[in-house]
C-alpha cells in the first residue's frame, strides 16, 4: 500500500494535487495532514494520500504476513457481503486459529484493525473468518434468536440468552428487530452481557 505525500499552498490546494495526479476523486482517497511550514510571507502544508483502493489487498498483505511469523501457511480468499470486506483464512491448523469461542480469530482481527488504524489514521471495516466459521456461527445465533423468539411468543415469558460479545447480540437484535410479537434488550456489564427476548404487551 503506497502512501502518496503533495504539499500545497493550503490543504485543499495540496488536495487538489492529489486527486489531479492519482486521477481520483476525493471520497476515494484517504487524507491526513502531517506537516504545516510557516514561512514569513507563505504557508505551505503537507498532506499524506492514501487510495482506498488499495486497501483490500494490503489487508491480505498483513494477514498472511502475521500468519507466517506464527507459523501458519494459509490461503485467504476475498469476498463482500454488504459492501464490507470479508476475508476467509484456509489453513490445516483452523481449530487453533479459531480458538475456544473464536478468541483467537477475535484477537487476531484485533491485532489487524489497530495496524491498520495505525497506518490509515482512521477505522476500516471488514470481516475475519477462518474456513466459513463466523458465517456458520452467525446462521446458528440468528436460528437460534428465531427459535427463542417463537417460544417467548407462545408462552408470554421472556427468555434471557447465554451471554456474547457486542457482535453477537447486534445479530440477534437485527434479526427480531421487525418482529411482531416481541422485542430484544440487552442487560448486565462486560464481559457478561447478555440479550434478553421479551414479549410485546398487546396493543405496542
Amino acid at each position: 500500500m503506497e502512501k502518496h505525500r503533495f504539499i500545497g499552498k493550503t490543504k485543499e490546494d495540496a488536495i487538489n494535487q492529489a486527486k489531479i495526479n492519482l486521477q481520483e476523486v476525493e471520497e476515494n482517497l484517504i487524507i491526513r495532514e502531517i506537516g504545516v511550514e510557516k514561512g514569513l510571507f507563505s504557508k505551505k502544508v503537507e498532506i499524506e494520500v492514501i487510495e482506498r483502493r488499495e486497501i483490500k489487498p494490503y489487508v491480505k498483505e498483513v494477514l498472511v504476513s502475521l500468519l507466517k511469523d506464527l507459523g501458519f501457511d494459509v490461503k485467504i480468499e476475498i469476498r463482500s457481503s454488504n459492501e464490507t470486506p470479508v476475508y476467509t483464512i484456509y489453513s490445516d491448523h483452523d481449530a487453533l486459529l479459531i480458538g475456544k469461542n473464536g478468541r483467537n480469530l477475535n484477537a487476531l482481527r484485533t491485532v489487524v484493525s489497530q495496524i491498520l488504524k495505525n497506518e490509515l489514521g482512521e477505522s476500516y471495516k471488514f470481516v475475519l473468518d477462518v474456513s466459513d466459521y463466523k458465517e456458520k456461527k452467525e446462521r446458528n445465533i440468528t436460528h437460534l434468536a428465531r427459535r427463542l423468539a417463537k417460544e417467548v411468543k407462545e408462552s408470554g415469558v421472556e427468555v434471557k440468552m447465554d451471554s456474547m460479545n457486542s457482535y453477537e447480540r447486534r445479530l440477534v437484535h437485527e434479526a427480531l428487530a421487525k418482529h411482531k410479537y416481541v422485542y430484544t434488550e440487552s442487560i448486565g456489564e462486560e464481559p457478561n452481557r447478555a440479550v434478553v427476548i421479551k414479549p410485546k404487551e398487546k396493543g405496542e
